[in-house]
């Protein structure tokens, strides 16, 4: 049966750690989340969300030092960059280069041999991810439809296919910026919520 819970609690990390999948609020607005580093789970929300399958998602991690993990490990520059944005609500987009992780996380990056991180500011937040490992959490809501804003809206586009809801109450923001770096430049794909 699908919980709400009013608070991050031991029953939600030990859900995500399973490899379930849940709405909860995020830096920026509600998100559908679940280990990024869990197959199934990744491609359970991409049928949640009747997402297109060639679009990756943008993955939460509580430090610097998970981006190993995905065999991403940035240059003097790219850090210098990276410090500017993070901890903060933009998402930043970093090439996978070695041979062996293209094909390990091509179910994240869906062929596009890039991933989009963000390292949120609030400290509930990072923590909660320490616990949990990486979480890929698009908005909560199916491709092309407005991100719900209370788990009532939420409700209505996952009912009972999610394994839990956190109600935050109603929460009104934006997505998060979208950043690429060119040419040791930062490069905004997408405008949205940029603050630190």
């Amino acid at each position: 049966m699908t919980k709400v819970f009013f608070n991050f609690n031991s029953e939600v990390v030990k859900i995500l750690k399973r490899g379930g999948a849940g709405v909860m609020p995020t830096d920026t607005i509600y998100g559908i989340v679940g280990s990024a580093m869990s197959r199934k789970t990744v491609a359970r929300i991409y049928r949640l969300r009747k997402r297109r399958p060639d679009k990756p998602m943008i993955i939460l991690i509580n430090s610097f030092s998970v981006l190993k993990i995905f065999g991403i490990v940035p240059d003097a520059q790219t850090k210098k960059l990276l410090k500017r944005f993070w901890p903060g609500k933009v998402s930043v987009i970093l090439r996978v280069k070695s041979h062996e992780s293209k094909i390990k996380l091509k179910y994240l990056h869906r062929g596009t041999n890039s991933l989009a991180f963000r390292l949120p500011k609030p400290y509930w937040l990072r923590k909660l991810l320490a616990k949990t490992g990486p979480l890929v959490a698009p908005s909560a809501n199916l491709e092309g439809k407005t991100p719900a804003t209370t788990i009532k809206e939420a409700q209505k586009y996952f009912g009972a296919k999610a394994d839990f809801y956190v109600d935050a109450g109603k929460l009104i923001g934006v997505p998060s910026a979208i950043v690429a770096f060119r040419s040791g430049k930062a490069l905004f794909l997408r405008k949205g919520a940029n603050g630190k």
